[in-house]
């Protein structure tokens, strides 16, 4: 290696001869040991700039607002995961640690997404969620004809699963014959577990692209299914905490008396 070569390859490597590091004075007689090391380039992580609704935090937990259209958590770049540590205002606990989604919303379902903040919470909801001691309230709209009150049992994936529902207020549409405005309270927590049971009873979620009827699926608007409300006892204050997420404009759009 010429004392050129030498000079170009200490600018960006780490090189030593005989096991001492070189620098451009090093003279090479020839049959000196020389090994270039190249070092690993990290670089810094990708912060994903996805600003978010905040709906409630404290030192333990937040809630924020899910946009439709993304995924809570995977392996994706665009999560509402990854987005979170730019949104919410570190923890000073001392079990402080990145603020995680304790429970899943589908990809296209907008509403309150609760997260937890500190290891210990982040545990402590995940078991209340396991022990349905957090209640859940959705609002969806249907389409057809539906008794007021219901119970849907059906088992998902061998599982148990309960949803009870009560229809709001009824209009008649050309397209769909009548839509229905729909509160939702599930007992269980299976996946796309509203989604199913209610296409199940002949009244799919309208949008819903993958559990609706062929002929009425609505395109370019999304699935009109919103996570409305968690009601709770605070694991950390013990005091009781009612979080709500304005139903969209979309839904108003089509039962305007909606509040």
């Amino acid at each position: 290696m010429t004392k050129s070569a030498l000079k170009k390859a200490l600018k960006k490597h780490f090189i030593t001869v005989n096991g001492v590091i070189a620098t451009s004075a090093t003279y090479i007689r020839g049959g000196e040991t020389i090994e270039l090391s190249i070092p690993v380039e990290i670089s810094p992580k990708k912060k994903l700039i996805l600003p978010l609704a905040v709906l409630f935090e404290d030192e333990h937990l937040a809630a924020i607002h899910k946009p439709a259209g993304i995924l809570v958590s995977g392996n994706s770049f665009k999560t509402i995961a990854k987005a979170l540590p730019q949104n919410l205002k570190q923890s000073t606990l001392a079990n402080v640690t990145t603020p995680q989604p304790v429970h899943r919303l589908d990809y296209a379902t907008t509403g309150i997404l609760l997260v937890g903040k500190t290891s210990s919470s982040i545990c402590t909801l995940n078991k209340m969620f396991e022990d349905k001691k957090v209640k859940k309230t959705y609002y969806a709209i249907t389409i057809g004809e539906m008794e007021d009150l219901g119970k849907i049992t059906l088992k998902i994936d061998g599982k148990e699963s309960q949803s009870d529902y009560s229809v709001c207020e009824s209009v008649p549409s050309k397209r769909f014959l009548k839509l229905n405005l729909v509160k939702l309270k599930p007992h269980t927590g299976r996946r796309h577990q509203l989604r199913k049971h209610l296409s199940h009873i002949g009244n799919p979620i309208l949008g819903d692209k993958d559990y609706g009827i062929d002929a009425l699926i609505l395109k370019g608007k999304g699935l009109y299914l919103h996570a409305h409300s968690l009601k709770f006892t605070h694991p950390f204050t013990n005091k009781e905490v009612y979080l709500k997420d304005e139903i969209p404009l979309r839904f108003k759009k089509i039962f305007p008396r909606i509040k």
